[in-house]
């Protein structure tokens, strides 16, 4: 008999999936440094309070902890931790001098505005939330201390992490100077990615190692390009590091133009990009590169009247510039990606940030109006901690950490798993020794946990559990995981409201990004002074690249709902199909015009193909048309 394999819903995939990798010791070794510490401080000099206030700082910011160069960590790390002492700031005197009704009304005014701001990207999301948490907590947790106290103790803790992350090593990558092993991490992985995705060129694995490269791009880009005192590189090591990075860019638009053709190309072409990756991460000399190919005119399956000849000249021409601008080790151009005021503001004021900050304030002011209500009905006790029902709406609202019926599902999970082990370690471990230990040890999970949800939830439960207990609360894990599962279902009664205006504001907005940065960079690959102005093309290529990332997880994102929100955003996974097709294919066009000053009629006809098949998809997925610029032969 033949057993029949049942089908998984997206919604429960995304809940049972986590992520991969290696252990991150340097962030397991930062998180046991961080919050446990600074709670044993304050619990030695008999000021337990101030170690909570600084050692939740420390295990907020701790959850921004992500890989990267250190000056992206000042912000990714600095900013949401400025916006949480903020929302501590406002929420204590706010909780203090307010009665209920109106205390819902600021707390969901500023679930608006970080909704809104949350549209804007990574850190501005992470910002928000930490805005929100900290407002929840300065309202509701009962800590003796004044709003200023609680705010500076929090930048405290926030600080304490950062100060570590800054002077510890960051990656297993610690030749040469250390404070850029991060950097060099990324961009060693650049060259990695470039490699991968020549020996899959003419394979099935080619799409998913272009993505692959690009999110090694992003992740590069990202890494070199953080807050600075000065404009531009100011050691010998960052100077090497830019020019390394900005070889790696010819040489990836010549790789997506080889997996563009559709051909295999020679093992060898794929040596170059790793002895480069490893001159990156060693600082030793490249050596001899091998060339991929003879470049000139070649017989049989890659014959010249292929495209895969002016991409192998392309590939052969950007190893030796690689190969000198490594020896040569200077360079300032680093083709940031900037973004002005004004485009920052028409991002949270748009359609994605309109619908995000309703749903935010709905469900971050009705999980304080309900924990509201509970408090005045004595529903705590003597003990209020009323602030564990909106903080934890905040979490689940949030689209950063999977769908929403994924959210609800590891939330509740987690929260269960969390209190549970908590309630029975109560039991064994001596006060308070044994929970400031607790404390460090959850701390050091925190960097694993993070691959799953779940997990992290359980591992934040535990250790917001023991904070709360050394400061003088008592054991509350079965009314937290009460209130868990009263801000799951306040935040899926929420997330479904047919009210919230038009659903897929998000997709729509990042697809339209996406095919408005599609469109100027094939403008700009058609135009007359291309040639001349390659430096243009690849800052053109990578936004065009990254803002079609974007919106691919957005979709992936989408798509994962319950179908009760997913059909919404139907039909958009093949407009970014479309779209990412069109942008390999004006890859492939820059560098045929590169090698032969013209366009073949593969070319062309390929481009106006996928112009006619992204209109109509657009069209039947419910999107404004898109420019169209069909070209002649």
């Amino acid at each position: 008999m033949r057993l029949t394999r049942l089908a998984v819903p997206p919604w429960l995939a995304h809940a049972l999936r986590a992520q991969r990798g290696p252990v991150p010791w340097n962030a397991v070794l930062r998180g046991a440094l961080a919050a446990g510490p600074l709670l044993l401080a304050a619990v030695l000099s008999g000021r337990t309070s101030l170690g909570v206030i600084a050692a939740l700082g420390a295990m907020l910011t701790g959850i921004n902890d992500r890989p990267g160069s250190r000056r992206v960590a000042v912000e990714r790390l600095g900013v949401p931790a400025l916006a949480g002492a903020a929302g501590l700031l406002i929420g204590s005197y706010t909780g203090q001098h307010t009665g209920a009704v109106t205390l819902t009304l600021v707390l969901t005014g500023l679930g608006l505005l970080a909704g809104a701001v949350s549209a804007v990207g990574p850190v501005a999301s992470g910002a928000a939330t930490q805005l929100l948490v900290g407002s929840a907590i300065g309202a509701g947790m009962p800590l003796p201390e004044p709003g200023w106290v609680r705010a500076l103790l929090f930048l405290g803790g926030a600080g304490w992490l950062l100060a570590l992350r800054l002077a510890l090593p960051t990656t297993a990558v610690n030749t040469g100077d250390y404070r850029f092993d991060g950097e060099r991490d990324a961009v060693g992985g650049v060259y990695d990615a470039i490699a991968h995705l020549l020996l899959a060129a003419g394979g099935p694995d080619a799409i998913r190692r272009r993505v692959a490269l690009t999110a090694a791009l992003d992740h590069a880009q990202d890494a070199l390009d953080g807050p600075r005192l000065r404009r531009y590189a100011s050691s010998a090591a960052e100077r090497r590091l830019h020019a390394q990075y900005a070889a790696a860019l010819p040489l990836a638009e010549a790789a997506t133009a080889l997996a563009w053709a559709g051909e295999a190309v020679p093992a060898r072409a794929a040596e170059g990009p790793r002895r480069l990756a490893v001159a990156v991460r060693t600082g030793a000399p490249t050596g001899p590169l091998p060339a991929p190919a003879v470049p000139g005119v070649r017989s049989g399956p890659l014959g010249s009247g292929t495209p895969v000849v002016p991409a192998l000249r392309a590939l052969h021409d950007a190893l030796l510039h690689a190969a000198e601008a490594f020896d040569r080790g200077s360079g300032n151009v680093l083709h940031p990606r900037r973004r002005t005021a004004v485009s920052l503001v028409r991002t949270a004021l748009g359609s994605a940030g309109r619908e995000y900050g309703i749903r935010v304030a709905l469900c971050f002011g009705a999980s304080v109006a309900v924990a509201q209500a509970l408090h005045h009905a004595r529903w705590y006790g003597n003990h209020p901690h009323w602030y564990w029902l909106p903080a934890t709406a905040v979490f689940l609202v949030k689209p950063d950490l999977g769908p929403l019926a994924s959210r609800v599902l590891c939330r509740a999970a987690g929260t269960v798993l969390g209190a549970v082990a908590f309630a029975g370690l109560a039991l064994l471990l001596p006060r308070p020794e044994g929970f400031v230990a607790l404390v460090a040890v959850s701390g050091a999970l925190i960097p694993v946990a993070t691959r799953h949800f779940a997990a992290q939830t359980a591992v934040v439960t535990v250790l917001v559990l023991a904070l709360v207990m050394v400061g003088g609360e008592p054991q509350a894990s079965w009314n937290r995981i009460v209130e868990t599962l009263l801000a799951c279902a306040i935040v899926l009664l929420v997330g479904h409201l047919p009210t919230l205006g038009q659903r897929g504001g998000t997709v729509r907005a990042r697809l339209t990004r996406a095919t408005e940065a599609a469109d100027v960079y094939l403008a700009h690959v058609l135009s007359d002074g291309t040639a001349r102005d390659r430096t243009g093309r690849w800052v053109l290529r990578r936004e065009a690249y990254r803002a079609l990332a974007e919106a691919s997880a957005a979709i992936d994102l989408a798509a994962a709902e319950l179908p009760a929100l997913a059909r919404h955003s139907e039909g958009t996974d093949e407009v970014a199909a479309t779209l990412a097709r069109l942008v390999d294919t004006t890859t492939a066009c820059a560098v045929q015009l590169d090698d032969t000053g013209r366009l073949t009629s593969r070319h062309t006809d390929r481009i106006n193909e996928l112009l006619g098949e992204l209109a109509e998809r657009r069209e039947r997925a419910g999107l404004r048309a898109a420019p169209t610029r069909p070209l002649a032969v």
